[in-house]
């Protein structure tokens, strides 16, 4: 089963004085490549966080973030209260104000907030690890939803294709009978008298050299294996890009042969649900 790369997911988890979300975001990428966005007391455990979401997701263009809301009466900001006292003190010598418009001023003035800095504890981490994993079952659900809107996407332009190269097979002799026509009126044109024999031996040779049996048969081949590819448990995107540029090759190499033009109009609609599929395969894991 085939797996997007594109979901979102989110989790909430409280504990005690606080209420902490996170948010995860996945996009398409070649690589795993996370952006976290996350308070700074908890920077110490972002290598810890990486590795569970690199380890779930596997590949993806990555955004975590983190939020955290204070509930409790506890706060990790306070008020230097000795240093508002000396601004307070200082602008009381410069502007006439009641004592709550000169605190006001003087808090609005640089150092009078302190930040401490919260030290995470192993439980608090725990609870953010769980919030994350949940965020991540989430996310995955999203992304396994959408990689079965993209298999039936796919397995529906394979077919089109296999439609596609059963009328290619079907007019092929046609195209063989028009390259025998043409020749032969090429030499009537220029009234000349050809020796029969000759004639069927340069026709041989020239059908031989635009003949394309194997490439009818390897297209065939990707095709099945394509298709066997997606119903594997594994999501591999990649090696679905492998086997879509097999195809593709087949597919020109047909284009370039056929010198027949309702083949060549064929190969043309072939292409067009080829680089849908290449479109497609881009958000597969």
């Amino acid at each position: 089963m085939i797996q997007s790369m594109t979901g979102f997911g989110k989790s909430i988890t409280q504990i005690p004085n606080k209420k902490i979300t996170v948010e995860l975001k996945s996009l398409n990428s070649k690589n795993f490549d996370l952006n976290a966005r996350i308070p700074s007391q908890y920077r110490e455990k972002e290598l810890d966080l990486r590795n569970i979401i690199s380890n779930s997701l596997g590949r993806g263009k990555v955004d975590l973030s983190i939020y955290v809301e204070y509930t409790g009466e506890q706060t990790s900001t306070n008020v230097n209260t000795e240093v508002v006292k000396n601004y307070m003190n200082q602008l009381r010598d410069i502007v006439n104000a009641s004592e709550v418009e000169l605190l006001k001023m003087a808090v609005k003035m640089p150092d009078s907030l302190k930040t401490e800095r919260d030290e995470i504890d192993e439980e608090e981490f725990k609870a953010i690890e769980g919030a994350v994993k949940d965020a991540l079952t989430e996310i995955n659900g999203f992304r396994n939803d959408e990689g079965k809107a993209l298999e039936k996407d796919l397995n529906l332009r394979i077919s089109n294709i296999k439609s596609l190269l059963e009328e290619v097979i079907k007019i092929d002799p046609d195209r063989v009978e028009a390259v025998r026509e043409r020749i032969r009126k090429g030499i009537e044109e220029i009234k000349e008298q050809a020796d029969e024999s000759r004639f069927e031996q340069e026709i041989v040779y020239y059908i031989e050299k635009f003949d394309i049996t194997e490439e009818k048969v390897r297209l065939d081949n990707h095709l099945d294996y394509f298709q066997k590819t997606l119903n594997t448990e594994d999501s591999n995107g990649r090696k679905l890009a492998f086997i879509s540029q097999e195809i593709g090759r087949e597919i020109n190499t047909i284009g370039s042969k056929s010198n027949y033009a309702p083949m060549q109009q064929l190969v043309v609609q072939m292409k067009d649900e080829l680089e849908k599929i290449k479109e497609q395969i881009l958000n597969i894991l």
